[in-house]
């Protein structure tokens, strides 16, 4: 070999992280339409698009799956290309209560094993067959109702056996218009899933679930999907029932705990009302944006922990943990919710106060491991608060 010099890039020293899929999601299009040929969409297979080009390449089209290609665009009319978006198709005969049973392995359960983890929500809506036998219960279809209880199920499932926790949004199918029949969601305890009512087309069934999980994929975790500064969503008209957004008992449904639709005078365009989930007020995850936020905080700190697992650990001469060993996990915890929370805003830390950052591990040292082979992590993440009541005291002034 030659005399020679070689120079080395090292790497690893900034720290940088890699972004993690905060706006990954997966839809599930029941009443979808298989579509002839070799690469063309079929039913029960997950497939992945970054834009609705992909899609159309999968053989989908307005005319032969209009739920689905709808959705789709709307979507990507939201978020732009580059997003990904997981989908999946069921048979016309699928209801959401079957497709969502964590029990139904061929169901979303499917989706979100295919997706490995990424998955961080699943956004459900319909086609039935013609004829299908609607029966309303409390101003939807009464599978809605019936699905809640197995969305919640199956994102217990996903955090518990996969450790890899998700939300449902499923549309509020066959709604009657009448907000009055609702059933109030403030009772339940349903904190991953949420209910969506309103359209972009007048007495429809179904409800524009494209347009929401296009800005949530679109927002940090942290950012309410009703933020106003985000701008109006992109559909140029929204109905609830046969009446424009503008026109509706929209403040009824809201308080119900439903996602919705709303406007704001001098302003134009449509907004979303507000991000809640289908439980009570006092639930600490009743809003979509800190259902993401803790979500995102569980998936950092078990992928940090995980690397303690089955790892020797120091003890005491007392017989508690080593104090350094506690300090070294602390740090490594904390260090990576601040690289991946914290540095991107999704916490409420204040910017003013460099010692806040939003996050708190504590880990007493004061355990036997060696006796019992458990360790106690405690680890708290601050939340931002939200601006949803905003009282001006206006009057003249004097000099």
């Amino acid at each position: 070999m030659l005399p020679r010099v070689k120079i080395i890039f090292a790497n690893g020293a900034l720290g940088q992280v890699e972004a993690m899929a905060d706006g990954c999601l997966g839809f599930l299009a029941l009443g979808a339409k298989e579509v002839e040929g070799d690469a063309s969409f079929k039913l029960g297979k997950a497939y992945t698009v970054k834009k609705l080009a992909g899609l159309e390449a999968l053989g989908v089209t307005a005319e032969n799956n209009p739920n689905l290609y709808r959705n789709v665009k709307d979507f990507y009319a939201e978020t732009g290309d580059g997003a990904e978006l997981w989908i999946m198709g069921f048979a016309e005969a699928s209801t959401f209560a079957s497709v969502l049973d964590k029990d139904t392995a061929a169901g979303a359960k499917a989706l979100i094993r295919a997706a490995n983890g990424k998955l961080r929500g699943l956004i459900a809506f319909k086609t039935p067959a013609e004829g299908y036998a609607l029966t309303v219960k409390n101003g939807l279809d009464e599978d809605v109702t019936a699905a809640m209880v197995k969305a919640q199920s199956l994102g217990e499932w996903a955090t518990d056996e996969l450790r890899a926790p998700i939300f449902t949004l499923i549309e509020g199918y066959g709604f009657t218009g009448d907000a009055s029949e609702l059933q109030a969601l403030t009772t339940m305890e349903y904190n991953r899933v949420g209910i969506v009512i309103g359209d972009t087309m007048p007495n429809s069934k179904n409800a524009c679930m494209g347009v929401v999980a296009g800005r949530i994929a679109a927002s940090p975790v942290q950012r309410k999907i009703s933020r106003v500064k985000d701008g109006a969503l992109k559909p140029l008209a929204i109905y609830i029932g046969d009446q424009l957004v503008e026109l509706a008992d929209v403040e009824t449904i809201h308080e119900k705990g439903y996602i919705t639709f709303t406007t704001f005078v001098g302003r134009t365009g449509y907004y979303i009302a507000d991000d809640n989930l289908a439980t009570k007020v006092a639930d600490d995850y009743r809003g979509l944006s800190n259902r993401r936020v803790i979500d995102k905080a569980y998936r950092i700190a078990y992928n940090t922990t995980l690397d303690t697992l089955n790892d020797e650990v120091p003890i005491a001469s007392d017989g508690n943990l080593s104090p350094a060993w506690c300090a070294a996990l602390k740090s490594d915890v904390e260090q990576a919710i601040i690289s991946n929370m914290t540095a991107n805003g999704n916490l409420g830390n204040d910017p003013g106060d460099p010692n806040d950052t939003g996050v708190e591990c504590i880990i007493d040292y004061k355990q036997k491991v060696h006796s019992t082979s458990q360790l106690a992590v405690g680890l708290r993440v601050k939340p931002n608060g939200y601006a949803k009541y905003i009282d001006v005291e206006l009057g003249f002034k004097a000099a």
